[in-house]
């Protein structure tokens, strides 16, 4: 079993959830497209079930929708890079790979915030001016942390109603 084929069994699963997400469907042609797809990588082969999914377990912690939309945009960029090594002279493969490329464009912010992550986690710790930058703004951000959604709270008027004071 390949990487790629194990990939697009779980396309239509996916590019169904982002639907959601956004509260559209899968154009039926889109998800014609799909099925044939499968039909070319083979993916109803039983070893395709093997080592369990790839992406769905990955989605069952993610359960706020800004969340999912940042996995979707990882997930739609892995699979905007699978299709680079595929032929794109079949049609439904060219459908796919354009409604992929507009998932991604819906998502860009998200895919940043994924590269934000990412430069984060090579962050070299042990550097001195990094430690030092880093214990600047402890403060500021555990304050953030701590504020209810991190935003500044502003106080409301609580006029009683019906009161002609």
């Amino acid at each position: 079993m390949t990487y790629q084929t194990y990939l697009f069994i779980f396309l239509s699963v996916h590019l169904s959830c982002l639907g959601c997400l956004e509260s559209t469907i899968i154009p039926f042609q889109v998800q014609s497209d799909i099925d044939k797809l499968k039909i070319d990588f083979n993916s109803s082969n039983s070893d395709v079930a093997d080592g369990g999914p790839i992406f769905t377990e990955k989605l069952k912690s993610w359960t706020e929708v800004n969340e999912r939309r940042i996995l979707f945009s990882h997930i739609i960029s892995l699979y905007l890079k699978m299709f680079e090594s595929i032929d794109t002279s079949k049609a439904h493969i060219r459908n796919v790979h354009e409604y992929l490329l507009a998932k991604k464009s819906n998502l860009a912010n998200d895919y940043k915030k994924i590269n934000d992550i990412m430069e984060l986690a090579k962050l070299p710790t042990s550097d001195l001016k990094i430690q030092r930058k880093a214990i600047n703004e402890l403060s500021p951000l555990l304050q953030k942390l701590d504020s209810p959604t991190g935003r500044s709270e502003r106080r409301r008027r609580q006029n009683p109603r019906g009161c002609k004071c």
